[in-house]
């Protein structure tokens, strides 16, 4: 008879082991990087985007020597207009052009020149003339200081003394220096908000959640593997940007690299968690996008990505402090421009702690798979 045990229980090396389960959370997070990757159009805003915004911003506003003064002289009949024209020219750093009256107007208006010089009409070259500039516009300000102490010293004023010059080129006061920061927090921004929240969305319309929602896994691992997947790119972009200003700028960070590390990667979670909260009822791809550009809107405008916040009116300050991307900027600043120690950034990075813990905490409860 024949004995089947062997075929019951096959050999020791023959037997299958049983497949090791991994964590719903290790494979949602991979899940949500393999979506990421196979979007060309997320890789590019992420990546690309933010370097050539910070090339096409740096060669704006690199630093050059001082631009000339560009002023402008009426003409008029006679050799008036020519020899206050050929004074301000030797005077150097001023660019003159002489112009009629219906060019001299158009001239200011668009900005061409900052004053326009009016000689007295039928009066000696040494006659006082007249500025004819807008005083909203601060280098019109410095042109007319500048083209009056030339004329005047033309005229024969001197000067009760001769100041010294010291020349310093301090660390960090490039306008690209200060505005890396900002680009950097912008981007955190953008990505953190855009990227979770319309992959929430899309799952949700393509009925993606309520397969997900028949399954024992927490929500908690759901909207957790999406934070951890931002983090997760956080490092590449954040690298990409920092080293480009560097290579091509030689943007420095005056601090700690440990710290501003620490700060990417809080500012990248709080964003993360508002857009979990902002993606957490919405139904469709217009309605996340509608409120996406209400959140970010005055975050854009008020906390101070390309100008300083502080041109604001002053009753508008607390509102715009407590924003987390001035949170952000100010704590990437205060570290990159100013050097500045944990100590000093601490009031931005509770800001910034506290939107991250309330709004993921907050989204955790009012998340629906549908």
């Amino acid at each position: 008879m024949h004995d089947t045990s062997a075929d019951r229980n096959p050999p020791p090396h023959q037997q299958q082991r049983p497949q090791r389960v991994s964590s719903p959370l290790v494979e949602l997070t991979t899940a949500r990087l393999k979506e990421f990757l196979r979007e060309p159009e997320a890789v590019f805003w992420v990546f690309a985007f933010p370097v050539l915004m910070a090339l096409a911003l740096g060669v704006a506003f690199r630093t050059t020597k001082p631009a000339d003064v560009n002023a402008g002289v009426l003409k008029q009949e006679g050799a008036t207009a020519d020899a206050i024209a050929k004074t301000l020219t030797d005077a150097g750093g001023i660019r003159v052009r002489v112009l009629s009256e219906a060019e001299a107007e158009v001239a200011l208006r668009n900005g061409v020149i900052a004053v326009l010089v009016v000689p007295a009409a039928g009066a000696a070259a040494t006659a006082p003339p007249t500025y004819r500039y807008d005083a909203n516009r601060p280098e019109s300000h410095l042109a007319r200081l500048t083209i009056d102490a030339a004329l005047q010293r033309a005229a024969g004023r001197q000067d009760v003394w001769k100041a010294n010059d010291q020349q310093v080129v301090t660390p960090g006061s490039r306008y690209i220096d200060w505005l890396m920061p900002g680009l950097l927090g912008m981007n955190i921004m953008g990505t953190g908000l855009w990227s979770i929240g319309f992959s929430v969305v899309m799952a949700r319309t393509r009925k993606l959640l309520k397969r997900l929602m028949a399954t024992p896994m927490p929500r908690g691992y759901y909207l957790l593997s999406h934070l951890l997947a931002r983090l997760g790119f956080l490092v590449l972009e954040v690298v990409v940007l920092l080293f480009f200003g560097w290579l091509v700028f030689g943007v420095k960070s005056q601090g700690s690299l440990l710290l501003l590390s620490g700060i990417c990667l809080l500012g990248a979670f709080s964003f993360a968690g508002i857009g979990l909260l902002i993606a957490s009822r919405a139904r469709t791809i217009e309605a996340v996008s509608g409120l996406m550009n209400v959140a970010m809107l005055p975050m854009w405008l008020l906390s101070g990505v390309f100008f300083s916040s502080a041109n604001f009116p002053e009753v508008a300050q607390p509102f715009i402090q407590i924003l987390p991307l001035t949170a952000l900027i100010d704590a990437l600043r205060g570290v990159m421009v100013e050097g500045q120690s944990f100590a000093g950034i601490a009031h931005e990075i509770g800001i910034l702690s506290a939107w991250g813990a309330g709004t993921f905490l907050l989204a955790l409860k009012l998340f629906r798979w549908r």
